[in-house]
């Protein structure tokens, strides 16, 4: 089979890569004349673990390859991808405008029968409108039908995902659109993934009801921290105490300084209004997008209250990116956190593995970035974790204590034992433990 992806950013190349992977005939089209050459060279303009590798092959192999023409990627293929971005509004909402355009074009190069596929997370109702527009802009000769697949992709574990997820959802309202995709999907189907098939708005609306049940349990979790600093309990066990019921489950019930990303931020903002522009207020979710600012906040009061004034103190911050294993710094929390230290005249010196140039886009100017966590430490008054990367999930204490001019060390992902870390002469601060 011969498929196209329309968009090469985290989704689309992931999604293409993987594809060709199996075995499919992938062409990935994107406007980006210098990406689409870096790609084509076996060049990933993310980082996400694995990918590089599999792309390179493939594209070596033939299985896989990259133009600047949406045509070339529309006529050589039975099913295409929307994969473009929808970021979001100033109220919340999404922007469609690029998947929008896309379909026009799509509609423009159809010369027969096609599957036209939403892989982008969309409002529901999109799917029925993309199917208008592009029956509004097609030419004669061509013959399409609509359906929405969407991804359930975790930055930094990103290709396992793909290869072995826990579900595939299809929906729409053709019995041969659904066909052509599980077939598509067989390698998928032989290992026994559970497939989801439905209508169109239910496929689009258990993206977002996923991603805004995990963000209200991180909130939750978060939430209930501040309870357990307040009465002397201890989080994580009050976590794993939750988690051991299967009702419940232990992953996502992990403390920490908020969530970010690209997913769930934007479409918890994107679930509350849809449901606003139905007459709806989701109060649950509301209230998990509060929780998750003021966790922010309250991490940046935590080093004020502790440190005090902090006009003319350095603080070291290790780890940027808002999760491990990824490069992403959409939403993360060190943006609010180093932002807050630094209007009250904190110097910062940063380390990440691998986020340091995209965090230098986003981070305020003045904060200076350093290729080792010891490096980064020297004489700062104060540290901060913000990441739990595996390279600071042993860092050496006496060496630190002898190169930090402070003693003041603040775990946001509660990576150290409190009693040792205090043993070892820090003035220790985690979250949700007394």
């Amino acid at each position: 089979m011969h498929i196209g992806i329309i968009g090469t950013g985290y989704v689309g190349l992931v999604t293409g890569a993987c594809f060709a992977e199996f075995g499919v005939n992938v062409v990935c089209a994107d406007k980006d004349g210098e990406k689409i050459g870096a790609l084509n060279a076996g060049k990933v303009p993310f980082y996400e673990p694995g990918l590089e590798q599999i792309v390179e092959k493939n594209v070596k192999k033939g299985f896989l390859r990259f133009t600047t023409k949406l045509s070339e990627a529309v006529s050589q293929s039975l099913v295409v991808f929307i994969a473009v971005g929808t970021p979001p509004r100033g109220d919340g909402s999404a922007d469609l405008s690029f998947v929008e355009e896309v379909a026009k074009e799509i509609a423009l190069n159809l010369d027969g029968y096609k599957v036209i596929v939403t892989k982008s997370t969309v409002p529901v109702g999109t799917g029925r409108k993309l199917k208008r527009l592009i029956k509004e802009n097609l030419k004669d000769g061509g013959d399409f039908d609509v359906a929405s697949n969407p991804e359930f992709l975790r930055e930094g574990s990103a290709i396992e995902d793909f290869m072995r997820p826990n579900r595939v959802v299809i929906g729409t309202d053709s019995p041969q659109a659904a066909a052509i995709l599980k077939d598509l999907y067989n390698p998928l189907y032989l290992l026994d993934t559970p497939f989801v098939l439905t209508d169109i708005e239910t496929a689009e609306l258990i993206k977002y009801a996923s991603n805004a049940f995990l963000a209200t349990k991180i909130s939750f979790i978060n939430e209930l921290s501040r309870l357990c600093e307040k009465v002397g309990a201890d989080v994580g066990t009050v976590a794993k105490g939750m988690g051991l019921d299967k009702r419940i489950g232990p992953k996502f019930l992990h403390a920490g300084p908020g969530f970010g990303g690209s997913c769930f931020p934007k479409d918890t903002r994107a679930i509350l209004t849809l449901a606003r522009e139905n007459g709806l207020d989701l109060r649950l979710i509301e209230s998990s997008v509060l929780v998750n600012e003021e966790q922010k906040m309250l991490m940046a009061g935590k080093i004020k209250d502790a440190m005090g004034p902090l006009g003319g103190k350095t603080l070291c911050v290790l780890g940027l990116s808002f999760k491990p294993n990824t490069d992403d710094m959409r939403e993360a929390p060190a943006i609010s956190i180093i932002g807050e230290i630094m209007k009250e005249g904190a110097a910062v010196r940063a380390f990440d593995p691998v986020a340091t140039g995209m965090a230098k886009k986003v981070l305020p100017p003045g904060v200076s970035y350093f290729k080792d966590p010891y490096e980064a430490a020297n004489g700062a008054d104060g540290l901060i974790i913000l990441t739990e990367w595996n390279e600071l999930r042993n860092l050496d204490m006496g060496r630190m204590k002898e190169i930090l001019a402070g003693d003041y060390f603040f775990d946001f992902r509660n990576i150290y034992d409190p009693a040792r870390m205090r043993q070892a002469g820090f003035k220790y601060f985690s979250v949700g433990r007394s």
